[in-house]
């Protein structure tokens, strides 16, 4: 249920999609001499827009999440296993063409390859089912193999799971999976901004690891005033920056992870 609701709610309230339901709502009024009312949701749906695409918005609600953890400065000489959170395939295309495309996250598989390249002791595991309520797609734990092995890393080395839908899931299931023992270390490798909803969904699923954040959105030096990137991408950090609040306060209300916003 909670994964359903989830999807639900972000239909609605993903910042393009809220702006044309406005737009739909403004045009129903004009029809119904509703002119005021009419006003006011063209005005909210033409701020909701303006500010995602002509302003630094979508960096600075961002930046907290990409600046809460970094990558430790030096390392284990030994690394025991390297854990790939999906979301960087382009399912639907892969699921109909083969091959590995990769989308906007991809970086953290080319990050995971990197380390797999200096860590060849280290497993690697990719965990990322089909994460959409209605649209099909082939499972990240299902692609990976293919851009892995092709990249030199050994298929006896891969653990793969292609179940969970979400981080929550992502972190149980891989926790199960996974027979680590005290003393080991284990890489964990998201997107920056995805980083403390993870790390705090692990933690509470009893899993410790080191973050490897990946797949940086924003420089982090941007201040209020206009964009600094093109309107698409600054659109899509406000998406991205207020999907992820909205996910790590969801998390923590229905009690799945400890702390509203994770700290290192």
């Amino acid at each position: 249920m909670f994964f359903i609701l989830s999807k639900v709610f972000w239909f609605f309230a993903q910042p393009l999609n809220f702006a044309i339901i406005l737009m739909g709502l403004t045009f129903l009024l004009l029809v119904g001499r509703w002119r005021c009312f009419a006003m006011v949701t063209a005005g909210i749906a033409f701020l909701v827009l303006g500010l995602g695409a002509w302003t630094t918005l979508g960096a600075l609600i961002i930046n907290p999440l990409e600046n809460r953890f970094h990558r430790p400065d030096t390392l284990p000489e030994k690394v025991d296993g390297i854990i790939i959170l999906g979301g960087g395939f382009e399912g639907g295309v892969n699921l109909v063409r083969g091959g590995y495309e990769l989308n906007a996250s991809g970086d953290r598989f080319v990050e995971a390859a990197i380390l797999a390249r200096k860590h060849p002791e280290a497993k690697i595991v990719v965990t990322g089912g089909t994460g959409t309520l209605m649209l099909e797609g082939e499972a990240d734990g299902v692609t990976a193999p293919r851009l892995l092995t092709a990249l030199g890393i050994a298929p006896e080395r891969l653990i793969l799971e292609s179940q969970s839908r979400n981080t929550y899931e992502n972190a149980v299931f891989t926790k199960q999976m996974v027979d680590a023992k005290s003393g080991e270390t284990w890489l964990l490798i998201s997107s920056a901004f995805h980083m403390p909803r993870s790390m705090g969904l692990f933690r509470k699923a009893g899993f410790e690891v080191v973050p490897w954040p990946s797949d940086y959105r924003a420089s982090g030096a941007e201040t209020i005033g206009l964009a600094e990137d093109n309107p698409q991408d600054s659109l899509q950090n406000m998406a991205i920056g207020l999907r992820e609040w909205a996910g790590l306060l969801a998390y923590w209300l229905a009690g799945r992870t400890d702390q509203l916003l994770p700290a290192p």
